[in-house]
């Protein structure tokens, strides 16, 4: 490679990093959450919090949106349900409230969105089609940063040597995974 095109390839591998490092995050960091879908809902959480108001004598819904206004529960009432003489359940825009009617004891479970995950994952679900276009350019942009990053290096620790070596474990790892769990 001669020492313009070098120069070239070195410019744009640099550039390319530089513009898109933000998005290499948002997508590294959304991507292992989502690997993650067994494990834990990387968009959301359920907020549990236990509050304690007077004891309930009436059940209706006028008297569970005052409890929602009392203990600072914004979420939109919906419905209740009396379980038994003792408790009912309130439910509520993303989440439900039990309450314990004699002692007043309320135990609320809201589902609320993870700040930053939901957001990088909603980005790394391509919400519309201006965004498609902007991750397909990001898209040719890794293939572009991971072909020139190849040519970086020259001499021993460029591809005459380690980086043949670093570049074959590369490809072997996926092909032994593929014909180990695909085939």
């Amino acid at each position: 490679m001669g020492k313009k095109l070098r120069q070239f390839n070195r410019a744009t591998h640099r550039d390319l990093g530089y513009f898109f490092v933000f998005m290499i995050l948002i997508y590294s960091i959304s991507g292992i959450a989502i690997n993650h879908l067994d494990d834990w809902n990387p968009n959301y959480y359920v907020d549990s919090t236990a509050y304690q108001t007077q004891a309930i004598t009436q059940v209706n819904e006028a008297v569970f949106k005052q409890i929602l206004d009392e203990i600072g529960i914004d979420n939109p009432y919906r419905s209740y349900f009396e379980q038994d003489a003792e408790n009912v359940k309130v439910f509520v825009k993303n989440g439900s409230l039990q309450i314990h009617k004699p002692t007043g004891r309320i135990q609320s479970e809201i589902l609320k969105r993870r700040p930053i995950l939901h957001t990088f994952n909603w980005l790394h679900y391509n919400p519309n089609a201006v965004w498609k276009w902007f991750s397909d350019i990001f898209a040719v942009a890794l293939i572009i940063l991971a072909i020139s990053g190849m040519f970086i290096l020259k001499g021993p620790k460029g591809l005459k040597w380690r980086g043949t070596i670093l570049i074959a474990l590369g490809v072997i790892l996926p092909v032994v995974f593929l014909l180990y769990f695909y085939f």
